[in-house]
């Protein structure tokens, strides 16, 4: 229960102090329950189903995966202009979803960096997007992927300016990995 409530929060871009003040439930409570050392009640359920606009049964993973259909992007934090639209339905396990930075007119301060367990896998559509990554920091373009451990404090902003960023990531939050099931080319044989 614990990592799908991780999830269904991470999916809405929502911190733990702002569930715990959009709810009423103590900040140590919400960190105990997702990391497994305390058992959500019913009542916490419920608020927290509420809180995320799923229901229990996508809380609990029982719920069938609904049929494609339009998403709508999730709220962010206040202050935050990118616009998340979820690709995947269900909590737990490797989720998708679409990012959307705005177009900036002057260049950024470096991104605010988090950590989280968890495993990502970025891929730039459009534009130009700076990833900072521990120490490191990369500019990404179109077409171009990063894969990194989320426990590596991580970040991204608009490298801007020229208009707005489009990039995808694939999550799994208890470290699943994409398995490619084909070889990789032979990149010297032309």
């Amino acid at each position: 229960m614990g990592p799908r409530l991780r999830t269904a929060r991470e999916q809405r871009g929502a911190t733990l102090t702002g569930v715990s003040r959009a709810t009423g439930i103590s900040l140590s409570t919400l960190s105990r329950i997702e990391t497994g050392r305390r058992k959500p009640t019913l009542e916490v359920l419920l608020q927290l189903a509420k809180a995320y606009d799923i229901s229990l049964d996508e809380l609990a993973g029982t719920a069938p995966v609904a049929a494609a259909g339009p998403r709508t992007p999730m709220p962010q934090r206040p202050g935050d202009d990118k616009t998340v639209l979820p690709l995947t339905r269900y909590v737990g396990g490797l989720h998708a979803h679409k990012h959307v930075l705005p177009a900036v007119d002057a260049p950024q301060t470096r991104p605010r960096q988090v950590s989280h367990d968890g495993y990502e896998w970025l891929c730039v559509l459009y534009g130009r997007l700076w990833l900072a990554l521990g120490e490191q920091d990369l500019v990404l373009s179109a077409g171009e992927v990063a894969e990194f451990d989320t426990r590596t404090a991580h970040g991204v902003a608009n490298a801007g300016p020229g208009g707005p960023v489009e990039y995808l990531i694939m999550f799994g939050p208890q470290g699943e990995r994409l398995r490619p099931r084909t070889p990789a080319p032979d990149r010297g044989a032309r």
